[in-house]
């Protein structure tokens, strides 16, 4: 039988026509959609890569520019890491900190330190329940945001505004999962922890690349109005696991593949190739955080004894988060993200070639038969004393 705790946490963070009571392996095979999912192969290189100091964008692209931490013999007012000890106790702090270029300073300066001191993740048992902002730019409904004429900005600045905006967004969107979901590391495992870690500090570069583009183009993030949308789709899933995994970087981190070639081609039809290539340079990166999502959904999942695809489907329906395209199928692709949990049109032809049910089955065989042989080492594991 499951441990109270992870009946619970099942039972709370997953709706509850989709709990099922069966144990499953951490580990998991890969036929878990009506079609077979292949992790991005980049995947593991990703994970094991050395720190990323590439914090400013140089002549040729990214360059160094290793971070100082505050000094230890600097007052807490001075150094707000010294008295964290934990990834989820400097996740918090990147929360609560309201300066963008700061937010984005620190978040890479905790994820260095955890690093380097391997921190444990610890439990912080009440996030913030929203990131601190700084007055600009002001936040605006969607349908306020001006038209590129009326934005005071030129095209080029204004399209690299808005990336930037979603930049900043995403710091706090990785370190809110990493805070928010820490009182459950045993069921979720620290490696699900350390990679939205990794994104934040991903996150954080990108930030830090278009701010410095703005600025040599003579503006600044805050100088155009920006809308609050991401943050009310995170807001939805805060108490959720699968559906925060779902609408993050399922959807949102997944419209970025779609949107990142446009964006390029546009910047460069304006003539400004050192944006068009910092875009780019983006666009790539982020299929690592598509990656990531998809696999820890898949996981959890897993856990529940459920298939994938359609439990992706009932929380976008749940949580009502709409999918648009067009859709850059060969980014999506490379981040294993299948195509029928998002193809409408794609699921109708597997359908109507009579492959999706027969897979469909198959594949939750599969998983069945997984959780069978794992139960008895599972239930070992759950029950076995720590030493």
């Amino acid at each position: 039988m499951l441990s109270p705790k992870l009946q619970w946490f099942l039972r709370s963070h997953l709706p509850p026509s989709t709990f099922k009571p069966i144990y499953c392996s951490a580990s998991f095979s890969f036929s878990s959609s009506s079609l077979q999912y292949s992790p991005w192969s980049g995947l593991q290189a990703w994970r094991e890569s050395p720190l990323n100091e590439n914090r400013i964008w140089g002549p040729k692209g990214p360059e160094s520019l290793v971070l100082q931490p505050p000094s230890s013999a600097t007052n807490n007012c001075d150094n707000p890491m010294g008295s964290a000890s934990s990834l989820a106790e400097l996740g918090a702090l990147v929360l609560s900190t309201s300066d963008p270029l700061a937010k984005s300073r620190l978040s890479h300066l905790a994820y260095s330190r955890c690093r380097r001191e391997n921190l444990p993740l610890g439990v912080v048992s009440d996030p913030p329940s929203r990131p601190a902002r700084s007055p600009k730019p002001e936040l605006v409904s969607p349908k306020e945001i001006p038209a590129p004429k009326n934005s005071g900005l030129p095209l080029n600045a204004y399209m690299l505004h808005n990336l930037a905006h979603v930049e900043l967004n995403a710091i706090d969107l990785a370190w809110d999962t990493v805070v928010r979901f820490s009182p459950f590391s045993e069921i979720l495992g620290e490696g699900f922890f350390a990679d939205f870690a990794h994104v934040a500090d991903d996150e954080s570069r990108h930030f830090a690349w278009c701010s410095q583009r703005l600025s040599e183009l003579g503006f600044k993030y805050g100088d155009m109005p920006a809308h609050n949308l991401l943050w009310r789709e995170c807001e939805k899933s805060s108490d959720n696991v699968a559906a925060r995994l779902a609408v993050i970087p399922l959807v949102q981190e997944a419209r970025g593949l779609d949107a990142g070639p446009r964006l390029v081609q546009k910047l460069t039809g304006f003539g400004d190739h050192r944006t068009s290539n910092i875009v780019a340079r983006i666009a790539d990166e982020e299929v690592a955080h598509v990656a990531v999502g998809v696999f820890w959904f898949i996981s959890v999942c897993q856990k529940m004894g459920r298939m994938p695809c359609s439990t992706f489907k009932e929380l976008l329906n749940e949580y009502n988060v709409e999918l648009k395209g067009p859709f850059n199928y060969s980014a999506r692709d490379e981040a294993g993200l299948p195509r029928d949990w998002y193809d409408t049109s794609f699921s109708e032809k597997l359908v109507k070639n009579g492959k999706q049910n027969k897979n469909d089955k198959l594949s939750m065989v599969y998983e069945r038969l997984a959780s069978i042989i794992s139960m008895e080492s599972e239930n070992s594991s759950l029950n076995r004393p720590p030493g």
